[in-house]
């Protein structure tokens, strides 16, 4: 077998993440039939046209799952479904920023639709943040899309038919090739060729199986930064590349991770030159806020010391 990219980092990642060995389907590891878990499925088994973003299907049965006014009335899921194209509509006129905080709006929970009772305003659920399991987790490869050109991102993750993760997996054989290069390819390349695909974006990232960085939607390249797990010193870990690569996959791209970064660590703001950016946490932000707040729940000592270096986000953690 030929050792290249698509054999080796990304058909790791996927094994990673959902226990699938592409490389030897006799070596597939059994599938879990509970919790939070990805599950792999190849691109030809998603229903979904090459023009489209949300596999309509998937959205359409969590609609039905998770809101009581439209399991009574299954129809309804149309009208919400019609209200979701329209907002990938607009990215070319506002801006994939704005038109992913629109979107953020939808994925948490905070938009409405008159399916109440005499027209009565009633919040849309997309996602289930309360019993990860009510959700759908896939993660498929080679997804193809067209919009101004055809191009099809090494790895995506769908949340109930949602694409909300982009991944781009490199070679690690050729020493001139890192994980900047599939960031190079996410920002530069996809982000302004099918712009559509991250309007329900969570994250992107990118790994030549030696470091693993990830960044939010029109983040700068320099912003990308690393995800480090607590308490992780495990140096020579560190130089085998694909093994540690591999447990920080499984912890940031983990469904509760993820979603928690979602709902609780995603922000929307201005730069000084007045353009709309999105902001995502940095490791050490995350779990110092974690932190923070577990010591809060436990009503321990109400004093403690964060160490922080310039740049770090100290005013955003605060």
């Amino acid at each position: 077998m030929t050792f290249n990219e698509l054999n080796s980092v990304e058909y790791f990642i996927i094994q990673q993440l959902s226990g699938v060995n592409l490389n030897d389907s006799r070596l597939k590891e059994p599938k879990t039939s509970y919790g939070a878990k990805w599950e792999y499925k190849a691109i030809n088994e998603i229903q979904r046209g090459v023009n489209e973003v949300l596999v309509e299907v998937e959205v359409k049965a969590a609609l039905i799952r998770l809101n009581t006014e439209i399991a009574k009335n299954p129809a309804l899921a149309d009208e919400v479904i019609y209200k979701l194209r329209a907002v990938f509509l607009t990215v070319n006129q506002v801006g994939l920023v704005k038109t992913n905080e629109e979107f953020f709006k939808w994925l948490t929970g905070e938009k409405t639709m008159p399916f109440g009772e005499n027209n009565r305003h009633v919040p849309v659920r997309l996602v289930d943040f309360d019993t990860l399991i009510n959700n759908s987790y896939v993660v498929t490869n080679q997804f193809r899309i067209h919009h101004r050109e055809t191009k099809i991102p090494d790895i995506v993750l769908l949340i109930n038919g949602i694409p909300v993760v982009v991944g781009e997996a490199k070679t690690p054989i050729r020493p001139s090739v890192s994980w900047l290069d599939g960031a190079h390819e996410i920002h530069d390349i996809y982000e302004n060729s099918v712009p559509q695909l991250f309007v329900p974006n969570i994250l992107s990232f990118a790994t030549e199986g030696k470091e693993l960085y990830y960044g939010a939607i029109r983040s700068p390249l320099e912003y990308w930064a690393p995800w480090r797990l607590e308490n992780d010193e495990d140096v020579l870990a560190k130089r085998l590349g694909l093994a540690e690569i591999g447990k920080e996959l499984s912890d940031l791209l983990s469904p509760t991770r993820l979603l928690d970064i979602l709902q609780n660590f995603s922000l929307f703001s201005t730069d000084k030159k007045k353009r709309r950016i999105k902001i995502i946490p940095r490791f050490q932000q995350y779990e110092g806020a974690n932190t923070i707040m577990e010591r809060v729940k436990e009503g321990r000592v109400k004093k403690g010391l964060i160490w922080h270096f310039q740049g770090s986000g100290k005013s955003l953690l605060m």
